[in-house]
């Protein structure tokens, strides 16, 4: 979070030092648009971190540019600009990226180090090296009779082999032994780069690999000599071949974090229930027994469950199965219609006591429910959505972000918007504390309504661009259930 800080104080004092080369270069009775106001302004581009140093764990992380108007000799004509980057000595005829093309009324740009790190890999660079670059920035005034103007920058970036998206168990310990063309693919987990493992471990040894590749020349993860819970990683099969071991068989859980290299090694009991259901006439289900929507089982604690989705007025309990049959197993609060409250509840099977949830007018919206079938509690989150960045109405505090009304499922507002970027948290407090709503793709103009969904600072820390001309008063619905957007200037 520091880093965003520093990006936004960089915004803010290189911009302040921009507008007072304009404003020095001008006559204040002119018109307040730096197109038509700088005749003499010269073309100046800035870099927020001139040696970058990219790092997996911080992808999130960005890499900001600020420039000046330049100027079009007072002819009133419009300036575009072009942002590419490029190795030092290249002639630029084909850059390795380009972050703006042909843009007016734009005077920075950014891009996140996962963004910037895959697409140098990708134009050819090579993982773990340090590379010097130059960014150019190009104004092109749009009356042919001024020249183009140009500025440059020049800045290192270390770049870094990113960690594998798969990850494979093998040997004694494992179902399939050493047969590593039959390694035990783990489950990916939501957070980046940790996976998970549960099932049935033997007596014996064990290790992690990329892939089944039975050449035993791909990467490895193997354990840290001085560390138990400490993995190391051996490229290309290098390295000393260190293994887990099992002294007791039985199931366990492992979870493989391979970004801050550890491991948790845990055994585990299983849960009284594999599925839950949420039923009501609250809910999307409604009283339908047969085929309800379920809860998802979380993957770092087999004994939660996690449900998400818009409750109307009614009632509301959870089903354990089986299927179709009313008298089956249930999880139901202590006494009928309880408010949405964290509390104890009731697992039992059977019809009687039929206690159930109680949503009312006031209480109808959208939440997140946890039960925890270890301990039976359950806990209700109301969910919001608010707008966050600097073309909303609260600006970027994420401690008082605009929030949006909630309309029978939708996520409106009706307001303003300002010229800056902006995208939509799920809650307040801390910048890494939940989950986001984002662009598709960053500095995704304004009427363009794809999205992704993120958590914390994970990213990609995608943003909605709105230039000066996309100011204006505008009505944005966002479904989270349907995973639709609508953008509607007013």
């Amino acid at each position: 979070m520091n880093s965003i800080l520093n990006l936004k104080r960089f915004y803010v004092i290189t911009l302040a030092l921009i507008l007072g080369i304009m404003s020095g270069s001008c006559d204040t009775d002119e018109l307040e648009d730096p197109s038509l106001k700088n005749v003499d302004n010269e073309l100046v581009l800035a870099v927020s971190d001139e040696n970058v140093e990219l790092e997996e764990r911080f992808i999130g992380n960005e890499l900001g540019f600020t420039w000046s108007s330049g100027t079009n000799r007072g002819t009133g004509a419009a300036i575009k600009y072009t942002l590419e980057i490029d190795l030092v000595g290249n002639d630029f005829s084909n850059p390795l990226l380009t972050l703006v093309e042909g843009a007016k009324n734009q005077y920075l740009a950014s891009i996140d180090h996962g963004t910037l790190n895959h697409r140098l890999l990708n134009s050819g660079l090579e993982a773990g090296n340090t590379y010097e670059l130059e960014a150019r920035l190009t104004a092109e005034v749009t009356d042919d009779a001024v020249e183009d103007q140009v500025a440059k920058k020049t800045f290192s970036v270390t770049t870094f082999k990113p960690v594998s998206s798969s990850l494979f168990i093998f040997g004694d310990a494992t179902p399939n032994g050493w047969d590593i063309s039959n390694a035990v693919e783990l489950t990916a987990a939501n957070q980046r780069a940790v996976f998970i493992y549960e099932g049935k471990l033997t007596e014996g040894n064990f290790k992690f690999a990329v892939n089944r590749d039975d050449c035993f020349c791909q990467d490895f993860y193997n354990k840290d000599p001085d560390n138990d819970n400490e993995i190391v990683y051996n490229e290309g099969g290098s390295g000393e071949d260190i293994q887990w071991t099992i002294s007791e068989e039985g199931k366990y859980r492992l979870r493989v974090d391979l970004l801050n290299k550890t491991i948790e090694i845990a055994p585990v009991e299983d849960a009284p229930f594999s599925e839950l259901f949420i039923v009501g006439d609250a809910t999307e289900s409604g009283w339908d027994v047969e085929n309800p929507a379920a809860f998802t089982q979380s993957e770092l604690d087999p004994f939660v469950f996690n449900y998400e989705g818009n409750f109307a007025p009614g009632e509301l309990k959870i089903f354990a199965g089986p299927m179709g049959d009313w008298c089956g197993d249930w999880y139901r609060p202590q006494v009928d219609d309880k408010a949405l409250e964290n509390d104890e509840v009731v697992q039992v099977a059977g019809c009687e006591p039929d206690n159930t949830w109680m949503v009312t007018e006031e209480t109808a919206g959208r939440y997140r429910i946890s039960l925890n079938t270890a301990n039976n509690t359950i806990r209700f989150t109301k969910i919001n959505l608010h707008i966050v960045g600097d073309a909303g109405p609260n600006g970027w505090n994420i401690n008082n972000p605009a929030p949006m009304d909630y309309v029978n499922g939708d996520f409106v507002y009706e307001g303003p918007l300002t010229a800056g970027e902006l995208k939509f948290s799920k809650y307040q407090g801390d910048w890494c504390d939940g989950e986001w709503v984002n662009s598709e793709e960053n500095g995704q103009a304004i009427t363009n309504t794809e999205f992704i969904t993120t958590v914390g600072c994970e990213g990609p820390d995608n943003k909605w661009m709105l230039s000066a001309d996309d100011a204006g008063d505008y009505e944005i619905r966002i479904n989270l259930d349907t995973e639709t957007m609508t953008i509607t200037a007013l």
